[in-house]
């Protein structure tokens, strides 16, 4: 298999649907907007902090090996891989895309909120030089997943050729999934972490 060839497939197929990927950044981003307004509702907030609370101790601030938070981090990429991928079989199945980015962009909006106003100056640490980066890396993944989607459902056919294009699409996003949690497993060594950590 030429994963140089793959790559540059699922490129130019996303690039063919250049419609699909402006109307779902831009139903990321209202849904990110819904997270930074609503975030201080009493159903949300609680949310939000636990969301913001877990990622400090667990990831930012964890005593945990770096190497075993970044396959823990990959392994959730992972799943919202195999959830967007998984929406290309069936038309129908594509609500499931939108629904995802939806999710992960409201708690993307709720946790900038409360990373600024809640943690303050560590906070806005945080957000500037792990949160965001990372996050934003990860969302431009599955938003390419979620466009190589919707090219894929309405002719998706259960037949070999077919099966082999959507398990070689996943293939290449984990493959980029993966590089985007080293990318984070770097910054945390480098910024948060003590190198005994690592090892």
């Amino acid at each position: 298999m030429n994963l140089l060839f793959c790559f540059q497939d699922c490129l130019s197929r996303i690039v063919l649907r250049k419609k699909t990927v402006i109307v779902l950044i831009i139903v990321f981003l209202c849904s990110t907007l819904c997270g930074i307004i609503f975030v201080k509702t009493p159903t949300f907030y609680e949310f939000h902090l636990r969301q913001c609370n877990r990622y400090l101790d667990q990831v930012c601030y964890s005593q945990t090996n770096v190497i075993v938070i970044c396959f823990r981090r990959f392994f959730g990429c992972l799943l919202y891989i195999l959830l967007l991928t998984a929406a290309g079989i069936h038309p129908v199945a594509l609500i499931f895309a939108p629904l995802a980015l939806v999710y992960r962009a409201y708690t993307f909006g709720g946790s900038v909120f409360l990373l600024v106003s809640a943690y303050r100056a560590s906070g806005v640490v945080v957000l500037l030089t792990i949160f965001l980066p990372v996050h934003i890396l990860s969302d431009v993944l599955f938003l390419a997943v979620a466009t190589l989607s919707f090219e894929r459902a309405f002719r998706f056919r259960c037949c070999a050729d077919h099966l082999r294009g959507i398990a070689t699409d996943f293939l290449v996003a984990a493959i980029v999934g993966f590089a985007i949690c080293l990318f984070e497993a770097f910054l945390l060594v480098a910024l948060f972490h003590p190198i005994g950590n690592f090892i």
